[in-house]
This record gives C-alpha cells, structure tokens and sequence, in this order.
C-alpha cells in the first residue's frame, strides 16, 4: 500500500463509480429515470463515469505527487490542498462539455446551469480526493512506521544476541576465567572487582531496552574496559573528555561498548604498539570513539556487521546518521538524544 499511480487509479474507479449510481439514485428520487431509459443515454452516462474517473486521477496524481515530497509537513499539505482545488477549477469546464450532451438528451437543467453544477462537483471531487489522500497517507505511514518498528525491534534482539553471543564466546570465556584465576590468591581485591564488573556487564547486556542515558552507557564501558585492561595492562590507555552536561543524553545500548570491543579486536595491542581509545563528547551533540589505526598483520577485515547494525538501528529509531571517518585516526560519532518519543522504551 503507497501513493502511486495504481492506488491512484483504483481511487478513481471507484470513487466514480459512486459518484454514477448517486446520479442515478437521483434520477429515481426525481422521477426522471423513465425518461433515461426511454432516450436511451445510458451510453453517455458511460461517457460521464470515464470523464469523471479521469478527473480524478488527474487530481489524485498531483495529490500523491505533492504528499510525496520531502517538505515540512505543513507547507506541504497546505499545498496539496489549494493546488488540488486549483486543478479542479481548471480542468472542470474541459469535462463538463463532455456532459453536456447528457444533459441536452435529458433535457433536466440547462448549459449554463450544468456548468456551473459540474463545476461545484469537481470542487467537492477535489475536497474528497485531499481528504482520501490525507487519510490513506496516514495509514501508509502508520504501517511504515510499524514496520520500522518491528525492524528495530528485530534488529535490538540480534544485537543483543550478538552482544551476549560474544559475552559467552569460548574464547572470551577461556581469556576471562584465565585471568580470574590468576587474580585470586595472587590479588584477591583485583579479582573480585573483575568479577564485579564481569557481572555488570553481563546484566546490562541482557536488560530490555530500547535506548538509555550516556551515563549508564559509559558505566557499562568502563566494567568492560576494567576487563580489558585486566588483560592488557597499561598496553591500552583509555581517555575520556566527556562533558557531564550530556550525561542525561540517550544512546543507544552496547553502542559505545560496540566500538571500543571492535577498537580492540582489530588493532595490535602490545609493549611496542600501545593502543589509546579516546572517547569524548562534541559541540555537535554527538560522543566519538576514536583510535590510532595499528592493524594486525594478516588480519582478515570483519564483515562490521555490528557497526551496521548500530548505523541502521539510529536511522529507523532517530532519523539520524553516525559518522565514520578514516584518515589515520578511525573515529565514529554518535548522535546523542536529547528527548525522546513516548514509544521508545527505557
């Protein structure tokens, strides 16, 4: 379902088709259908159906036309609007010659008057066909917005596995328990706070939430940088310039995470090559991940799924687009929220 010509043809069809048998029920109140079917017009009742269909289609084209552009909802509709009845004005004493011939055969009203009649019909003909644009745009967006949210909502359960995925990934599991078992008995303080934020960040993955505030979001980093640098050392260095201002912001959950763990994953962290991730806030309304690019000998370039996943999931949510740039320096901005609908869950 979507405003184009189809759906403007079967509008049409169909509104002429009632517009016919109202004329017709007319003729049966007036008395006059005997008269109708003596002069044998029923062909030129035909001739009027036809005519009046294309009157329509020509106001529903230009209707679909001018719901169809990327304007601010009020010009736009308030175009749609006068535009059509102009159109209706216009193309009206084209149509109603083809009636004429009606008319004269039935001998109900005269020329001028018809004219005039024709015209406020295809006036009212223009009100029906904005109005019925009106209401069906609504109801196209009201499925694209379900839709949509079905996506995102799809889209949030996959990341969310993802995330847990990884969280459960033998190989992370085997790092971690590793390094636990090195902690206890040698630092028993140190393991128990790893333990701590193991535990925290499993929690925050699993929670069901469509977005939350950048100071939980950074809370959740920092358990799974604390894990991180349990393993690494001082060979990765995490800065952060983080204005407080934005700390009752949104974002989107296991974003910054996302792009920290990728930070990770795809450069050389050793004595030689220290790794420096810089997360930091901007006059733009926006928080950046950044880092030197250092890449793994052999490494095989990700499929960046989760990055993907992440872009689309602000583009459907918010309207809004995450930059990347790459020129030595890889960084990633993400839009902070500043209000929210009443529909996303928090």
């Amino acid at each position: 379902m979507s405003l184009n010509h189809k759906s403007a043809l079967r509008l049409s069809l169909a509104i002429s088709l009632l517009f016919v048998l109202f004329m017709f029920v007319g003729l049966v109140v007036s008395g006059k259908w005997t008269h109708f079917l003596e002069q044998k017009t029923f062909y030129n009742a035909i001739i009027q159906y036809i005519a009046s269909a294309f009157v329509l289609l020509l106001l529903y084209e230009f209707c679909f036309w001018m719901f169809r552009k990327k304007w601010e909802r009020h010009k736009k509709y308030t175009l749609a609007l006068f535009g059509t009845i102009a159109l209706a004005a216009l193309i009206s004493p084209v149509f109603s010659k083809i009636g004429l011939h009606l008319v004269q055969s039935l001998e109900i009203v005269s020329q001028n008057k018809f004219i005039v009649l024709s015209l406020i019909k295809d006036l009212v003909l223009s009100l029906i066909v904005y109005l019925s644009t009106l209401t069906f745009a609504v109801l196209v967006q009201n499925q694209q917005t379900l839709l949509e949210n079905q996506h995102l909502v799809t889209e949030n359960i996959r990341n969310r596995y993802e995330a847990l995925k990884n969280r459960l990934d033998p190989h992370f599991l085997f790092n971690t328990l590793n390094t636990l078992d090195g902690l206890i008995g040698f630092d028993d303080e140190k393991a128990h706070n790893y333990l701590q934020n193991l535990s925290s960040s499993f929690r925050y993955t699993i929670q069901n939430k469509e977005i939350t505030t950048l100071k939980d979001e950074l809370n959740f980093a920092k358990s799974y940088i604390y894990l991180m640098k349990i393993r690494y050392g001082d060979n990765l260095s995490i800065q952060y310039h983080v204005n407080e201002e934005y700390n009752d912001y949104y974002i989107m959950p296991i974003s910054l995470q996302l792009l920290i763990e990728n930070a990770i994953k795809h450069n050389v962290i050793n004595n030689k090559h220290p790794l420096t991730i810089l997360i930091e806030t901007t006059e733009n309304n926006t928080i950046k991940v950044s880092n030197t690019i250092q890449p793994k000998i052999n490494a095989t370039t990700g499929e960046g799924v989760g990055l993907a996943n992440l872009m689309e999931r602000y583009n459907l949510l918010f309207g809004k687009e995450i930059l990347i740039t790459q020129n030595g320096v890889f960084g990633v901005e993400i839009p902070l929220i500043k209000q929210i609908n009443d529909h996303v869950k928090i």
